[in-house]
């Protein structure tokens, strides 16, 4: 990667030869009762933003902004503790709790039916997640039945008690939170939780045969049992749900940029493990069935600076993993999001975590108006433009080496193309840290296009580590790129080092 090489990047597109379509659940999130994620984030009563049932109008304007289509809750870790009883009802009679998970107290005063009246404001579609931690199959059909049974049964009929006359009509649904983990509340062996997760998806199928169910993968891919804990557990519930999730957090170890930038590929890795542990449950059971994945909990997290739950002391909404997102880690969640749409194929739902304030693309404090972090900026665009189906797009560039990942390619290139309006987006990456990739895109099959947008995060070298602040909100923000030309059916655009690029392509007339 010296600076004396020329580095390039060639690309061909053509709508014949498509992945998948874009499944709007791509651009999920996730909230969990942790830290100031509910309260201080998208729940905040007496806010000068806030209105009457006490959320924050700033942020759902973000959300909404940012693009968000499926939110998961109530978590997380949180979940494999949780009570759902505790969240409903009149306020005066909810208990507040101690919360293992984080060793917060719990003051319920935000649960099912107030987050799902956000969820309404938010425009976004639920996805809930079931105790099979401390809890099991009843509480879940109760869970089930209370949210999504019409009326005339007691947990319907209390749910309409409460105020809420209508189901809900939630259809996703998480058998538990990351029980592969010994860090989770309720933790349990892939045979036993395997065994759970089966028994409950039948039961919850029979209150309502509508819903679409999780079952829990590994927690992350660096986990002892990964692999063999995705094919037990699919042995046991493979005929029974319709996801098996992912989960996955990346960050910078030292001044190892050159590692950090490739997540996208140790993602990609990642995804291909699971879909050939799943499409081998399939084979050993003579099934036709493609199981999806879905990718419930992804970000980049500096782990590494949180001192773990167990030392925390006891508090009420902490400040926890409110990290701070560079320019740097805007360019990597871009290559994040170009990693999941070449996978539309099998990857069905996705949840960058969180949403508010914990790791978070949105930052609120008490005193001032919420703000973008600086990996906004790259899911907002990616969730906006990107649609209708994804090329197979098979870049062409040079590798780099890295210690963490092997060879890695250079540059990194995702495509899409909507029949209906002939739009087409294309996201770059150049990971390169020294010298801009010239990416040549041929666009023969795709006549009559203009360019009508260019735009870059990163590529500015002094630039990298700068920070949007409640001081300086829009310090890093997306800026227009100044050299791309289309002549002839071919597109040619310069990727600076380290940055992510973004083109958007319209018919000419």
């Amino acid at each position: 990667m010296g600076s004396t090489v020329v580095l390039t990047c060639t690309v061909t597109l053509d709508p014949a030869f498509g992945i998948a379509a874009v499944d709007p659940r791509l651009f999920g999130s996730f909230v969990e009762h942790m830290g100031r994620c509910v309260y201080g984030g998208v729940f905040e009563p007496g806010h000068a933003e806030a209105d009457t049932d006490g959320l924050r109008l700033d942020v759902l304007e973000l959300v909404r902004e940012l693009g968000i289509t499926v939110v998961r809750y109530p978590g997380g870790n949180f979940v494999s503790g949780y009570r759902w009883e505790d969240g409903v009802g009149p306020l005066a009679d909810r208990p507040r709790r101690l919360d293992l998970a984080w060793r917060s107290v719990e003051t319920n005063a935000f649960g099912v039916n107030e987050f799902m009246t956000w969820a309404r404001r938010a425009g976004v579609e639920p996805m809930m997640a079931v105790n099979l931690g401390t809890r099991g199959i009843q509480e879940a059909c109760d869970l089930l039945e209370y949210v999504n049974h019409p009326g005339g049964t007691h947990w319907s009929d209390l749910r309409r008690a409460h105020g809420v006359a209508d189901p809900h009509g939630i259809k996703l649904w998480c058998l538990g939170n990351e029980m592969d983990g010994p860090w989770q509340v309720g933790h349990k062996s892939a045979d036993a939780y395997g065994a759970l997760a089966a028994e409950t998806a039948k039961a919850m199928r029979q209150v309502d045969p509508g819903i679409k169910l999780v079952a829990c993968g590994s927690s992350n891919d660096r986990m002892p049992t990964f692999g063999s804990w995705e094919a037990t557990v699919l042995d046991h519930t493979f005929e029974h749900v319709d996801y098996i999730s992912l989960h996955a957090y990346f960050e910078k170890y030292g001044e190892d940029r050159a590692a950090f930038l490739a997540s996208g590929a140790a993602m990609d890795r990642f995804i291909d493990g699971v879909v050939a542990t799943a499409d081998h449950v399939a084979a050993k059971k003579r099934s036709r069935k493609r199981l999806k994945l879905s990718f419930d909990e992804w970000n980049i997290w500096y782990e590494s600076r949180f001192a773990g739950h167990t030392n925390l002391e006891w508090a009420q909404a902490p400040r926890l993993i409110e990290d701070e997102y560079t320019a740097e880690d805007a360019v990597v969640v871009g290559s994040l999001l170009m990693s999941l749409l070449r996978h539309a194929d099998r990857v069905g739902v996705a949840c960058l975590a969180q949403l508010v304030n914990i790791i978070a693309p949105i930052r609120a404090e008490p005193d001032r108006p919420a703000w973008r972090q600086t990996i906004f900026h790259p899911f907002a665009l990616t969730a906006r433009h990107a649609r209708g189906t994804v090329l197979r797009v098979e870049p062409i560039t040079p590798t780099y080496d890295t210690a963490e990942h092997g060879d890695v390619p250079v540059a990194d290139v995702v495509a899409t193309h909507d029949p209906e309006t002939g739009h087409v987006t294309l996201l770059a990456v150049n990971r390169s840290e020294t010298d801009a990739v010239t990416l040549t895109a041929s666009l023969r099959a795709l006549p009559g296009l203009r360019i009508v947008e260019h735009l870059v995060l990163g590529g500015v070298p002094d630039e990298l580590l700068h920070t949007n602040n409640a001081a300086d909100p829009n310090r890093v923000q997306p800026r227009t790129g100044n050299a791309s030309t289309l002549t002839d059916g071919e597109l040619t655009a310069a990727l600076p080092p380290v940055s992510w690029t973004m083109l958007r392509l319209a018919p000419a007339a």
